[in-house]
């Protein structure tokens, strides 16, 4: 290990290398505090070659690499695991690696570092009169890499795609150290298999993302909002549908959730505040967007929002009348986590069904939530556009610092949801990926070929195991 750090150290220098226990604590936890690992040092590559130096280093010396984005993540994949003896490998974080390389306006790619934060990627963008169309609430802190390693969501999801629809082109460093680059960005390129996509969604470990070609899109010209007080969740299925079938795909967010969600947020994020005086049973968040600056949204809103209401679907509604009446309302759809870090220890489920059958899936889950975990409230928040339900089992502190063993609750929780959502015809991962959490579940649900082929490519291109290991696989 000493040859392999003096090695590092001789190719990324001073900055490029942190061995001091308080530095390298700040890397290894997750950003929740419920994780934490060890690693012999983080390594902070400045460049794509200083990253492949690194891995050659790490190939030569069969030192496990643990990659890191922002430290986002909610499924743990950033955590190094450690052996018997303590800490077995490096982390390699990208936040040096934070360069806009290029901006084609005209072909609507922007090249970036992967250590990029993506509040830095749409200031790029709308300073060339375009946008990168994924948002989330962790957008100042969360890294490309790290967005396109868990294949990453968000409320756009319904018109823009995860992602895998948002990355024209890859660059990245195998655990060999050669440089893998398809950052061409080209619509059309038919010799043979999309390399990028297999490291789409596979956290670090095939190997380290290096940079990447973001897909731009024109700036939206005309948009509106609303918060709509539904009857319950087949009702804003019902409401999406109509709003489909008026607006088609200007739809850029269509949000639910449940009273329980409103008012955690509520309690406990005293800057934002609901549109309802009383909380509603179930309520929807909505955008609207076109390219074209007269468009009449607002109108088309109005007109849907009215017809669902005299078919008793819409109980209530708000619709923002300028900027920062919307900014209010995805301040508070933004402020879920936060509010939920204070609120308890909530084991959050990132399930997806088809929408039509989410109102199923809720009620199942809900019922099997208050038979076998009566100590807990069931908070909801679902990008209904895609299907993806973010079902959370929320634990006082109290009782969960109580429990004799918290992992094995957790599970149990776990397993009770995603044998809901498996009956359902669904998923148990739709935007947060497997990292460590998920490791049994994907061993128990999903299919065992699909699995077998996803550990040959593994093997493949991982022969030794180096990179994140304890990743996806376990």
């Amino acid at each position: 290990m000493s040859a392999f750090l003096e090695g590092l150290g001789n190719a990324l220098g001073r900055q490029g290398l942190l061995t001091d226990d308080a530095d390298i604590a700040a890397h290894v936890t997750d950003f929740r505090g419920r994780m934490t690992g060890r690693a012999q040092a983080v390594v902070l590559p400045a460049s794509t070659d200083e990253a492949a130096a690194v891995m050659r280093l790490a190939s030569a010396h069969g030192v496990p690499v643990f990659p890191l984005g922002g430290n986002t993540g909610l499924c743990f994949g950033a955590v190094p695991t450690t052996g018997e003896n303590g800490p077995v490998g490096i982390v390699v974080g990208m936040r040096r690696m934070n360069r806009i390389r290029s901006l084609d306006r005209a072909g609507n790619v922007l090249a970036v570092d992967a250590g990029v934060t993506l509040a830095a990627v749409h200031e790029a963008a709308a300073g060339a009169g375009r946008q990168f169309p994924l948002h989330l609430g962790s957008e100042g802190t969360a890294q490309i890499g790290g967005l396109i390693s868990t294949n990453a969501g968000g409320t756009g999801v319904v018109r823009y795609g995860a992602m895998r629809s948002l990355v024209a082109g890859l660059e990245a460093v195998l655990p060999d150290g050669r440089i893998l680059s398809e950052m061409e960005a080209l619509k059309k390129n038919n010799t043979g298999y999309e390399l990028r996509q297999l490291f789409i969604g596979a956290e670090g470990t095939l190997g380290l993302i290096t940079g990447a070609a973001l897909r731009l899109h024109p700036p939206v010209g005309s948009r509106a909002h609303a918060w709509v007080a539904v009857t319950d969740p087949q009702a804003a299925v019902d409401l999406l549908s109509r709003l489909q079938q008026r607006c088609g795909d200007a739809i850029e967010a269509f949000e639910m959730l449940n009273a329980a969600e409103v008012d955690c947020i509520s309690r406990n994020v005293p800057r934002v505040r609901s549109a309802f005086a009383a909380t509603p049973a179930w309520s929807v968040m909505i955008e609207l967007g076109d390219v074209d600056p007269h468009a009449t949204l607002q109108a088309a809103l109005e007109e849907v929002l009215a017809d669902a209401m005299e078919a008793g679907l819409v109980a209530d509604a708000v619709i923002a009348q300028n900027e920062t009446q919307a900014a209010e309302i995805w301040r508070f759809r933004h402020s879920v986590t936060e509010a939920h870090k204070i609120e308890g220890i909530g084991i959050v489920h990132d399930t997806a069904v088809r929408n039509s059958a989410v109102p199923a899936f809720i009620a199942a889950a809900g019922e099997v939530t208050a038979q076998r975990f009566p100590e807990a409230r069931v908070l909801v928040v679902c990008h209904l556009g895609d299907g993806n339900v973010h079902f959370t089992v929320m634990f006082p502190h109290g009782f969960w610092k109580a429990l004799p063993d918290p992992e094995a609750k957790a599970l149990e929780v776990e397993m009770a949801i995603h044998d809901v959502a498996a009956r359902h015809g669904g998923t148990i991962s739709a935007e947060h990926g497997i990292g460590r959490k998920l490791v049994t579940e994907l061993q128990r649900l999903v299919d065992p070929v699909r699995l077998a082929v996803m550990r040959e490519i593994k093997r493949t291109l991982d022969p030794s195991n180096l990179m994140n290991p304890g990743a996806l696989f376990g």
